[in-house]
């Protein structure tokens, strides 16, 4: 005789009821997951539009709220169209525009390298992008799109010379990082000597790439930062997948059918775009890449790379940054770059407190 369901054990009817238990507790935490991401981009966004509409009515003569708005739609007179459009707006979109690149780069090195350390500027990525943008400017006198080219070309040797030197039959993350520093030196003393011996003009227009700054991103550069930025982000979408396996460890990633060397490659290639090109229009804007997934991470609660959120969380501290930078907040004129490092040093001293403390227990 046959059991009915009816006449099922209670040991048979409880185990045959964890999968849809577990079924149900997995549908629960995405859509946990999803609500807190929702949440996190809706106030980010929320934030960003405050923050935006702010910058394009301060300056040297305020703008009523509503009057920059249109302006900014091309509505209004004549001299507040100018300010908005010509001024103010621009300054705006690159602001969140390299915020986004810088915060969504810092979250695939940390995610691909399960390092929170792993960021451009301390890994020498972002210096090895500025000695790009710097070399081509004071030693070849290159201009534009071909700074840009520089830029990721510094970037991209950077990169593969640490991943050459760190490589010890794989790729040890803090391996990674030690070389990064010791390169993230080396392209500075490189940059120092370009600058000192430059002429005074030319050391001047140069100094955007060692320190960072959305001023001067305006017209045709911020319509090539947009595209390069659409382009690089495309791929990012195509390589998201495999960030989450990734953070999980190279056999946990192989398991789960990403290949891993690939999916790493084809990362931080990607990363390095994002960053060189970044660089190549604002300089090193310090610390956001490092900071912006830290915060994106703790504020998802989940441990995941938090792409999504560490782009929007980028944007917006880049933003503030600037803001803050230029319209004397604390009583002093400052380059975002100066900001955000003023932010970012203090973090990276108590991240390396934790870490330190941690290892010990």
């Amino acid at each position: 005789m046959t059991n009915s369901p009816a006449n099922a054990s209670p040991l048979t009817a409880g185990h045959d009821a964890i999968p849809g238990d577990l079924h149900l507790a997995v549908a629960h935490l995405r859509t946990t997951r999803r609500r807190r991401l929702g949440l996190v981009l809706g106030g980010c966004g929320a934030a960003l539009a405050a923050l935006g509409t702010l910058g394009l009515m301060l300056g040297d003569s305020t703008i009523a709220p509503g009057t920059a708005l249109l302006a900014a739609f091309g509505a209004g007179d004549g001299g507040d169209l100018f300010v908005v459009q010509q001024l103010r707006l621009p300054r705006v979109l690159a602001a969140i525009l390299v915020g986004a690149m810088f915060g969504l780069a810092g979250a695939l090195f940390q995610s691909t390298l399960r390092n929170p350390l792993a960021s451009p500027d301390i890994l020498g990525i972002a210096a090895g992008a500025s000695l790009g943008a710097v070399s081509g400017l004071l030693a070849f006198g290159l201009a534009g799109i071909a700074v840009a080219v520089s830029a990721f070309g510094g970037g991209l040797a950077v990169a593969l010379a640490i991943w050459f030197l760190a490589w010890r039959r794989g790729l040890h993350s803090i391996r990674f990082v030690l070389v990064g520093v010791g390169f993230a030196y080396l392209c500075q003393a490189f940059m120092t000597w370009l600058l000192a011996r430059a002429d005074e003009r030319e050391a001047a227009s140069a100094l955007l790439w060692t320190v960072g700054s959305v001023a001067d991103i305006r017209g045709e550069d911020l319509g090539i930062l947009a595209a390069g930025a659409a382009v690089l982000v495309l791929g990012v979408m195509a390589v998201a997948r495999t960030q989450g396996p990734l953070a999980l460890g190279d056999d946990n990633a192989r398991a789960l059918g990403v290949r891993v060397d690939a999916a790493r490659v084809t990362t931080l290639l990607l990363a390095v775009g994002l960053v060189a090109l970044a660089t190549s229009f604002a300089g090193p804007v310090a610390f956001v890449a490092l900071v912006a997934p830290a915060i994106a991470r703790r504020v998802l609660s989940d441990g995941g790379p938090a792409l999504l959120a560490s782009t929007a969380v980028g944007a917006l501290l880049t933003l503030t940054a600037d803001l803050i930078g230029n319209h004397h907040v604390f009583g002093v004129t400052a380059p975002v770059g100066i900001v955000t490092g003023l932010v970012g040093a203090p973090y990276l001293l108590w991240l390396l407190a934790t870490n330190e403390r941690k290892e010990r227990r």
